[in-house]
């Protein structure tokens, strides 16, 4: 494929942002806030407001850049019922509790772990979960669906037109999918939805070209193609499957903390550490564990820069711990509430914060027997040193690297528009092996504190 500038409409929890990278090198970027809207019917997300941003940034980076191909990335929690031309029912914003109203029914469905390798989290999380709350509670607005499009493939058809389903976000702990077997879970069925399913399709197809009123809009060429559009976690991860070997680690990191095991054995999932298996972009199950460490990170720290090493020295040395949860959601202490031990500055705070969120990571790690291979670190996180350093020293059998690339997700999704990539993939920075006495000590007692929490 000839070269070309590759614009990524990346829709995250927090932000909407649009991107272009010609041959992997970031060439423009804006983004905007995502605003969450509060209903009727539910909390739902404002994609008309999306939209808006993201026709304005084409507009904009298309005066500056030749636009050649455009791909769509969204987080694996949300999912649209459209109709003919439009949504049939807003998009529910993942974070609404009253879906647990539906929980006593629906646990009556949802099938096991062992066939979807998906677990039970909160609120919306699932996106079955959301799926029956809209058919049993919103009957009205479901009945004028034509397709339920995973988030990603939303923003596909929006851009085409085209309905499709795509594996990665259909296989983003959903309970609608059985990644072992390869086809949607016997969920689909149960439910009753299988007409509202649109044909799959590799996130690597061209879907079509714009709808000719979004050409105009956005002066873009009216033959520039969608392609179908990749679950976010999973486009962080497709650099490294063309650029490493089997097996490795890449944690992408962000509101959420996504632990991504390339070539390990899905026996030791469990569906009560947060651990699951995605399906990455060549339809391959991957181990992963989740937790909200970004969130959880911004609790404990309650603001301020990354910390150094002296500073998680002063708090290995003090004793203080935090221990989980900080998020309400997300790895396997997500029903307990976070609590700190022990008196710690507020200039280490971010010290705290940073200890904890390696020593979640280290600990489903090793549930997950994640304990070779290379592990990358990608996303926030990769920028705070002291983070990464930590977890050398707690993990001392692997080499650890920093994707200090904040673009990172979005760098992945352009990959989607020229598979296999004919240029080089940057490899990430080795971060160097240090010593800290006292943390293995630290280690233990924090993880006999954490034993003692009841799950």
């Amino acid at each position: 494929m000839m070269s070309q500038t590759v614009a990524v409409l990346d829709i995250g929890k927090t932000n909407a942002k649009l991107a272009l990278f010609d041959e992997g090198r970031l060439v423009w970027e804006k983004s905007a806030p995502n605003r969450i809207l509060p209903g009727p019917p539910y909390p739902h997300e404002d994609v008309d407001g999306a939209f808006a941003f993201f026709l304005a940034a084409l507009r904009e980076a298309g005066r500056a850049h030749r636009i050649g191909a455009i791909v769509p990335t969204a987080h694996g929690a949300a999912g649209a019922l459209v109709g003919e031309h439009d949504l049939a029912a807003p998009v529910m914003d993942y974070e609404f509790g009253d879906v647990e109203q539906i929980e006593p029914d629906y646990a009556k469905i949802r099938p096991p772990f062992s066939e979807t390798l998906s677990p039970k989290v909160p609120a919306g999380l699932n996106l079955g979960r959301q799926l029956a709350y809209q058919k049993w509670r919103c009957s009205d607005l479901f009945a004028a669906a034509k397709h339920f499009l995973p988030y990603s493939q939303y923003w596909a058809w929006r851009l085409t037109g085209v309905a499709a389903a795509e594996v990665t976000s259909l296989a983003a702990h959903t309970d609608l999918w059985a990644p072992r077997q390869g086809h949607a879970s016997s969920l689909v069925k149960t439910l009753g939805v299988e007409h509202l399913l649109p044909p799959l399709r590799p996130a690597f197809d061209p879907l079509g070209p714009i709808r000719p009123a979004i050409a105009t809009m956005t002066g873009l060429a009216p033959d520039t193609p969608v392609y179908c559009g990749v679950h976010d976690s999973n486009a962080s991860l497709l650099p490294y499957l063309v650029s490493r070997q089997a097996p490795f680690t890449v944690l992408s990191t962000g509101t959420w903390v996504i632990l991504m095991c390339v070539g390990l054995s899905l026996d030791r999932l469990d569906p009560r550490d947060d651990t699951l298996a995605n399906v990455d972009a060549l339809g391959r199950p991957t181990a992963c564990g989740r937790f909200m460490g970004g969130r959880e990170y911004a609790a404990i720290a309650g603001g301020g820069g990354n910390p150094d090493v002296s500073a998680i020295a002063r708090v290995v040395g003090s004793g203080a711990m935090a221990l989980p949860c900080f998020s309400g959601q997300g790895g396997p202490y997500a029903a307990t509430k976070g609590v700190i031990h022990g008196d710690v500055d507020q200039g280490d705070r971010s010290a705290l914060a940073t200890l904890y969120c390696a020593l979640i990571s280290d600990l489903m790690l090793t549930r997950m027997g994640a304990d070779t291979g290379d592990l990358i670190v990608e996303g926030t996180f990769a920028n705070n040193l002291a983070f990464c350093e930590v977890l050398g020293v707690l993990r001392p059998a692997q080499r650890i690297f920093a994707a200090e690339d904040t673009a990172g997700t979005a760098r992945g999704a352009a990959m989607i528009a020229q598979w296999p990539p004919a240029y080089p993939i940057a490899a990430p920075t080795p971060v160097p092996k240090i010593s800290m006495p006292g943390l293995a000590a630290y280690r233990d007692a924090w993880i006999a504190a954490v034993n003692g929490i009841a799950r």
